[in-house]
Parts: C-alpha cells; structure tokens; sequence
C-alpha cells in the first residue's frame, strides 16, 4: 500500500492499483467498432508489429529473377540481384477522447457508452483508412505524399476516362463532367495490372458512393453474376472480372469543382484498384481502450488511440482511377 501526505501524489489510486474494478466493456465494444468500420486497412498487406520496439520497420523488396536457356556443355547462369528494401516508419499515434462527468454517466443510459465507443471506432478506423488512400500518390512513378495536391495524382498510375480517347493518364485540370466512368475504362485499367505481372488472386476496387450508384445503373454490374448472391461484407457489394468490390466515403478527392477549372463541376474522386501488396500497413498497438476516474473534474476520461506506420510496397501493384463525383 502507498501513502503520500496532500498535495503530494503517491497515493494515487489509478488503473494500475485499481485494475480489477475496470469493466472490460469499453475495450470491448470499440475494438468491434474499430473494425467494422474499417474497409482500407482490411485489405492491404499487414507487417506485425505489435509488442516489438522500436519506430522502424526495414522489409526486403527483392528484384524478380529470369529464367535463362541452358546451353550443351555449358554452365548454368548464376543470378545475383542487389536486393532492395522498403522502409515503414511508425509514427502515426492517434487518440479518441471523451471526458463524462461523473452525473451524466449516473443519469445517462447505458446506450451513451455504446454512442461513445461507436464514435470513437469510427473516427480512428476512417484516419486509418484515410492514410491509407494517400498512398496513392506514391504508385507508378509518383511520389508519396500525405496532404497532397491535385498535381501530386499525377504520375503513371492515376487515369481517368476521356470521353473522346479512353484511358488517359490524369492530369491536373483536365478532368470534364463528362469523362465518366465505364465498362471499357475498367477493363483498361484491369490490363494495367496485368501488363504489370500483378498476381491475379488478392486484387480490390475500392469505389466511392457515387461511383457505386454509376455501376449499378450500368447492366453488367447489376446482374447476378456481379452481386453474387452473397451479403454486404465491410462495405463489399459485388464483384466485377473477379475483382471484389467495395465503397468506402474515405476514397480521396482528388481535385474540387473550383481546382479544375477545365469544366469540371463537381469533385473528382479517386476509386483505387491494387492488390494487396501495393500498400503495407504495420501496427505496432492495436487499438486500445483506456478509462481513469478525474476527481479533481468529478468525471471519468475515456481515451481510445492507436499507433501504426503506412508505406508504399509494389508500386506498380495499383492504379487511381479518377472519376468525376456524378451518377
């Protein structure tokens, strides 16, 4: 037992020494929060990380090989690749906070709880998922950027539909209302990814709203073949040339209505089409959940963080598809 003499703090009664009389539920009910609402980070690569220390994570990016002919009476051809490496600096540390007083969490029924945890799994699963998309920028021959600007989705990875020449690499304040998505548009960008070697297994198209209300109106993608038959699965609705689709409000904009200034009207947002190794997610503390009375505000501090580090793995592994924001 510590004792300390006021105003000195040895006696604190905190987490620690009182551990026992903490409810589980909190921890509970957000993590399940967390990750149902979680769409990005579900499907891209996932580094263990958690209970290591240290802020970096170093992960070999070695070069493909080739098959060489065999000539009689010959020796074999020996490869030796000067092997590369993909560093993921965890630095992303971000926190949900709620103070209740101590009259409001007695009065108030137990569904504030439920409200809060909700909230709070909802706000860091979209940074999450938001950190992820700006990866992005950094496919083909980009360059990552985190807060970026319309001339940072251009590079040879990003396209959008012209409507007089098809697939076009994007750039800055070009885009039309009238470059909408299709059929033919999808298709071309599908060939990018195998033109690139990109396996066929492990392949996404993350869509925004307006977007999925456009291939809906579109025949192919409303027939069962495309649906499936099967549930809603964290945002998937349907499957395209064996492709799984998903939508997700956190798809970027990529250039506004008042950036591009070439007749677009509306924002032009980024569907993303990757697959699972063109982004890396590493998480070092899986989301947590932590309350401490505050008697000084006669209240309880509810505080939700978690810490994780976001990096670019296969390049050429994903293209941007930029579409205007229109049905």
């Amino acid at each position: 037992m510590a004792f300390s003499v006021y105003p000195a703090t040895g006696g604190f009664v905190d987490n620690t020494s009182a551990a026992t009389f903490i409810p589980e539920l909190w921890s509970v009910e957000i993590k399940a929060a967390f990750k149902a609402n979680l769409t990005m980070a579900n499907l891209v690569k996932k580094m263990p990380m958690k209970g290591k220390k240290g802020d970096t994570i170093h992960i070999p990016a070695p070069v493909r090989g080739s098959a060489n002919a065999k000539a009689e009476n010959t020796a074999v051809t020996v490869q030796n690749n000067t092997e590369g490496e993909v560093v993921v600096t965890i630095d992303k540390h971000y926190e949900f906070s709620r103070l209740i007083e101590d009259i409001t969490e007695v009065q108030a029924l137990d569904s504030l709880r439920q409200f809060y945890t909700d909230d709070a799994g909802y706000g860091l699963a979209r940074q999450m998922d938001t950190d992820i998309f700006t990866l992005g920028t950094g496919l083909g021959d980009g360059t990552f950027d985190a807060t970026p600007l319309p001339a940072d989705w251009e590079h040879s990875a990003c396209f959008f539909n012209d409507s007089a020449n098809g697939k076009t690499v994007f750039t800055e304040d070009t885009v039309v209302d009238g470059d909408v998505f299709d059929d033919a548009f999808l298709r071309g960008c599908i060939q990018e990814l195998d033109d690139n070697d990109v396996p066929m297994s492990d392949r996404y198209l993350v869509v925004p709203p307006a977007l999925k209300n456009r291939m809906l109106g579109i025949e192919r993608f409303s027939s069962s073949d495309f649906v499936n038959a099967k549930g809603v699965v964290t945002g998937q609705f349907g499957e395209v040339y064996g492709v799984p689709v998903y939508v997700s409000t956190q798809c970027p904009v990529i250039e506004t209505a008042a950036q591009g200034a070439a007749g677009l009207n509306v924002n032009l947002r980024g569907a993303f089409l990757f697959h699972r190794d063109a982004f890396i997610l590493a998480e070092q503390m899986d989301i947590r959940s932590q309350t401490q009375d505050k008697l000084e505000w006669l209240g309880t501090l509810y505080v939700a963080d978690c810490l994780y580090g976001i990096k670019n793995y296969r390049t050429e592994a994903g293209v941007v598809m930029a579409v205007p924001n229109i049905v």
